[in-house]
């Protein structure tokens, strides 16, 4: 088969498609992970949760999988203000706040560096974007000034656990966010918060989540929150995401996501759900397994290399790394490894805005099998190798 030309890509999902045919695919954040042993048992009841899904009512499934999601993530308030919409991806979820965005005639802030399918998703809805750097929220006490010198937007747009950085708010735990609503309140600024990778933090015992949703409601701000389950599970990409707005939104969301879909499939539903109730009983241990080990392999097997792993303030399936060798773009690096059949993604696409600061990183994805990873890993050092710092 003849090789892609990748340079003629215009966004991460390409790449992420070709490395789906790659040897060494380390490009896309889904899990390609086996099953853990609790997890096999699933799978075995699949007829059973099949035959089950058709004998009760779409309301029954959707109650199940709000009820184990928020419980598993820890936000009680969630639960009790039972404004959660369901969508099949966290795009669709994406689209029906853009499009929020755009019959409201916003502009949108959003943080740099991210997932470009946000700006993609918001600029195909001709909704007005700009910047904000990642570093605006790194110390508590300087957020609410930061955002009042670098956002010159309606709404504020974070990803938090920040793909691909691991930066989270979570670690200061309602001191950053307050400081972020704060400042919305103050501002009349819309929040729109993207938690698409917050089950990272529940496998962290020194970060976990707090009730974000009891502050939000506390404060008063207009909000939108993103939630999701597909980087999380190893199931073949069946996948539920969440959109839960303000009250004062509240009708206007629910319209625009009834224009876009009816429901999410039932047999998805309650399979998704047994699969939370699992990482319930095992404390998130086959999900922090799986990324912790491949963590630890990257940075082993890169060691004393020109890519210097970046420490996450929590850790997600996905690891950062800085090219030391600044003749070397990461541009250059994506296409040589391409050339050895292993597929990493570039941080051109992840820097939106300024992607010539994105040109020093690479990201790898670590929700893979560990012995296909360290094959992965032995065939990037030698690539690597090639360069001194």
């Amino acid at each position: 088969m003849q090789k892609a030309d990748v340079s003629t890509f215009v966004d991460l999902t390409q790449h992420e498609i070709e490395a789906l045919k790659t040897r060494f695919n380390l490009a896309d954040a889904h899990t390609h992970q086996r099953q853990s042993a609790t997890q096999r048992k699933i799978v075995a009841s699949l007829p059973d949760l099949w035959y089950e899904s058709e004998s009760k009512q779409q309301a029954h499934f959707e109650a199940q999988f709000i009820d184990a999601f928020f419980r598993l993530h820890q936000q009680p308030t969630a639960l009790e203000i039972d404004r959660t919409l369901l969508s099949y991806s966290a795009s669709v979820a994406t689209m029906v706040a853009g499009m929020y965005l755009k019959q409201r005639d916003l502009s949108v802030a959003l943080i740099e560096p991210c997932f470009d399918n946000l700006v993609d998703l918001l600029r195909n809805m001709q909704v007005p974007i700009s910047p904000f750097p990642e570093h605006t929220l790194h110390k508590t006490e300087e957020i609410y000034d930061a955002l009042v010198e670098h956002v010159d937007a309606d709404a504020i747009y974070l990803v938090d656990p920040n793909n691909p950085t691991g930066f989270t708010l979570l670690a200061q735990r309602l001191e950053g966010f307050r400081e972020v609503i704060r400042y919305c309140v103050d501002h009349n600024k819309v929040l729109v918060m993207d938690f698409c990778f917050a089950s990272f933090a529940l496998c962290d015992e020194g970060v976990g989540r707090v009730d974000i949703y009891k502050l939000l409601e506390e404060s008063g701000v207009t909000y939108m929150v993103m939630e999701d389950t597909g980087k999380t599970w190893p199931i073949q990409d069946a996948k539920a995401a969440m959109i839960t707005p303000s009250q004062d939104i509240y009708k206007e969301v629910y319209d625009l996501h009834t224009s876009v879909l009816l429901n999410v499939s039932p047999f998805v539903l309650n399979m998704v759900s047994h699969y939370i109730e699992d990482s319930i009983n095992d404390g998130m241990a086959s999900v922090r397994d799986i990324f912790t080990t491949n963590a630890e392999a990257a940075k082993v097997a890169l060691a004393g290399t020109i890519l210097e792993y970046q420490e996450p303030v929590v850790g997600t399936s996905v690891a950062w790394f800085k090219i030391k060798n600044e003749a070397l773009t990461s541009t250059q690096l994506q296409a040589d490894l391409f050339e050895e059949e292993v597929y990493v993604l570039s941080g051109t696409f992840f820097y939106w805005k300024n992607k010539d600061q994105g040109e020093r990183y690479i990201r790898l994805a670590l929700a893979r099998e560990p012995e296909i990873f360290a094959g992965a890993m032995e065939r990037m050092r030698k690539v690597v190798e090639r360069y001194v710092d």
